[in-house]
This record gives structure tokens, C-alpha cells and sequence, in this order.
């Protein structure tokens, strides 16, 4: 009887060395941290299964011409059965996930053509994005005469490239790579298409035969997270560095460099919700030092201030109404929602808000504060009320 004879090991870290040199001869990426996380997540879709979850790889950048479409091409090379999907419906790309041919990996350009301003209601997609993330995700649809609720799996590897931002459900599942257009003395190889796809499936196929090697390893692999790194980062983050642990030499280092890296970024990027915004705002700029205020001088004051929302929602400032609406979302420690109360002011009794309503939201949903946060309070366009 003959025996097969076994795979020469390969080196995991010498292979993404090499998937990190071929993204560099045609992608200009903003960072070393976007290079190290873009290989892993190229690996990483050849051993989806041995993960809870899959973080979607986001290329967004604020106008065209910044090279998302070119890295996604390069990633199509590298990844297992690419899909290429531009305005794809959510039908259709549940489908293909739950076909037989096999789970693809999902490349999705032009995303802002689904989630920009201008793209209309595509909650089915978004449901579809967002249930695909963890192995367990599932859609639901009617089949048949009968219209049997039938379950489809929804897991799979999914990259997009787009203008803009992407809705916060997504955006907060995704390693998030903000390209640029490359300067004058940034140069790059031109991809040809019938010359460079070979090299890349030629990598495409080693990564694959090393994942064969390194899957036991990985699938019960729980990979020390970075300090700071916790609940939905580390989830994103989690198969990443399985995939650096498993391939050894300096890559276990760099990848936790690059989590801590693009982590902060997509931190210092993300504004939160407009709820999360004024509780911010009410902390860092209008409620300092005092411990209670009349909501005209809170809305005074959250009018005024720079590179805020509050003067112009929908064409309207920030006023009483929905001041109150906003902020009676959240509770106070006692469990109420935070509600105006009377101020006993020398004019009389007006209605205004108290820090110690708001310190247990501030302490939940509010990023720590920074300390570029000002050490005094905006002062108000009018004179203060006195209290």
C-alpha cells in the first residue's frame, strides 16, 4: 500500500511576506498598518471556518481616483473563489453563499452606489452584510408555493471599496483601510491583467496549501489581544491575529502593531451616533466645572460650537424639543430617563439639565475623554444666565 507522501511545510511567515510584496508593487496604502492587515485578511479567507466571525475589509476614501478599486482587484487575486459584486442584490448573493459550488468571498465595489446619500433604502443588503459576519448568520426567506421560511447561510468573506463612510453596523464589523490618492512621488507597478493575475494565483494557491497546515492550529487558536483592544474590535481583530500567531517570525508583532494602529484610527474616525455626539459635547464643552445649567445656555452654548452638528440639523438648529427627545433616550443611574429639571436661577425658576443625571451615559457610551479636551466650557454667544 502506498502511503502519500506529506506536504513540505511551508513558511507561513516568508508567505505573507510575499502577499505583502505583491500588494505593495501596485497599491499605495496609507499606512504600514493597512499592508499587514490587508495580507492577513487575505489569508485569513482561506480558513473562515475555523473563526466565529469574518471582519468585512473596507476601502474608503473621500473622493475617486485613491486606488480602492485597484486593491480590490489585487485582493481578487489572492482570495478563494472571488465574486466580483457591483450593485449585487441581497438575493442573489445569499444564494450564492448557500450554493453548491462552494462559500465565495465576496468583493464588493462601489459600495457607495448601495449606502451613499444618493442609493435609497437597502436595508435587505445591510441585514444580509451584517448577518454574514458571524459563522452562526443566517437569512431568512419565504420559499415555494407554501412560502416556507427557509434559513440561508449568510457567513462569508466580504471586502468592499467605496466612497465615503458605510453605515455604522458595517463599519464597526470591518478592518477599515482610508486610501488616498497617490502623491507625485509615489509610484507604483501598472497591473496587467494577463501578466499579474497568474502571480497572484500562484499565491492565491500556496496560501491555501499552507492553510491546510496551519488549520489546526488556528481553529483552536484564542489569540492575546493588544491592551485596549476589547468586544467588537477584538472580534474583528481575533481571526488576524490567529492568522500572525500561525505564521510565526515577526508577524505575530507587527499584527498587533497594526491592530492597535487601525484600531485608534477607526476610534478617532468614528463620531458615534448623534446621541453619543451631544452626550460627548454636553461632557467635554458645555458641562465643565458646573453642575447644572438651563437648557437655553445648553443650546446656546452646543450652537456655538466648531465642527459640530447642533446649528444645522436638516437646516435648523438644535432646539428644546429635541434636545429633550435626544437625551431622554438614556437613563439616569437610578434608571429614569434623563429629563429637564427646575433651576432655580436670580431671575426665577427655568428648566435646564444636571451633570449627575448624565454621568452614568457619559461613563457608558462616551469615548474617554482626551487631552485635547478643553479644561473650561465654551462660552456662549450670550451672557450667561446667572444662577
Amino acid at each position: 500500500m502506498n502511503k502519500s507522501t506529506p506536504a513540505t511545510p511551508i513558511d507561513g511567515a516568508a508567505l505573507l511576506n510575499e502577499v505583502e510584496a505583491f500588494h505593495r508593487r501596485f497599491n499605495i496604502f496609507p499606512s504600514e498598518a493597512a499592508y499587514v492587515a490587508v495580507a492577513l485578511w487575505d489569508a485569513h479567507t482561506h480558513l473562515l471556518d475555523c473563526f466565529d466571525s469574518t471582519p468585512r475589509l473596507a476601502f474608503l476614501s473621500p473622493e475617486p481616483g485613491s486606488g480602492k478599486s485597484r486593491a480590490l482587484e489585487i485582493v481578487e487575486t489572492l482570495v478563494p473563489r472571488p465574486m466580483v459584486a457591483v450593485n449585487a442584490s441581497a438575493a442573489a448573493l445569499f444564494r450564492a453563499v448557500s450554493g453548491a459550488e462552494g462559500r465565495p468571498t465576496i468583493l464588493f465595489d462601489e459600495i457607495d452606489t448601495v449606502f451613499g446619500p444618493k442609493a435609497g433604502d437597502n436595508e435587505e443588503l445591510r441585514g444580509f452584510l451584517n448577518a454574514g459576519h458571524r459563522r452562526t448568520g443566517v437569512t431568512y426567506r419565504c420559499v415555494g408555493d407554501s412560502q416556507t421560511v427557509t434559513p440561508f447561510p449568510s457567513y462569508a468573506a466580504v471586502a468592499v471599496a467605496g466612497l465615503g463612510s458605510l453605515p455604522d453596523t458595517i463599519l464597526t464589523r470591518a478592518v477599515i483601510i482610508r486610501m488616498r490618492r497617490r502623491a507625485r512621488n509615489e509610484k507604483v507597478e501598472p497591473f496587467r491583467a494577463r501578466l499579474h493575475e497568474q502571480e497572484g494565483h500562484t499565491l492565491r494557491d500556496r496560501l491555501a496549501e499552507w492553510a491546510e497546515q496551519a488549520r489546526g492550529w488556528v481553529m483552536g487558536a484564542w489569540p492575546e489581544m493588544p491592551e485596549g483592544v476589547s468586544d467588537r474590535p477584538a472580534d474583528v481583530w481575533e481571526g488576524l491575529l490567529s492568522i500572525a500567531d500561525a505564521a510565526g517570525g515577526d508577524w505575530p508583532k507587527r499584527a498587533r502593531q497594526a491592530c492597535v494602529t487601525l484600531v485608534e484610527a477607526s476610534r478617532a474616525n468614528d463620531k458615534g451616533s448623534l446621541g453619543i455626539r451631544l452626550l460627548t459635547d454636553l461632557r467635554d464643552h458645555i458641562l465643565i466645572g458646573i453642575d447644572r445649567l438651563p437648557t437655553v445656555a445648553i443650546l446656546d452654548r452646543l450652537n456655538a460650537l466648531d465642527d459640530a452638528p447642533w446649528a444645522d440639523l436638516n437646516g435648523r438648529p438644535l432646539d428644546n424639543r429635541r434636545l429633550s427627545k435626544m437625551l431622554s433616550d438614556y437613563v439616569t443611574a437610578d434608571g429614569d430617563p434623563i429629563a429637564s429639571r427646575n433651576i432655580r436661577t436670580s431671575g426665577g425658576i427655568l428648566k435646564g439639565f444636571f451633570a449627575e443625571d448624565l454621568t452614568d451615559a457619559w461613563a457608558r457610551y462616551c469615548p474617554a475623554p482626551t487631552s485635547a479636551t478643553s479644561a473650561t466650557p465654551l462660552h456662549p454667544s450670550s451672557e450667561p444666565l446667572p444662577l
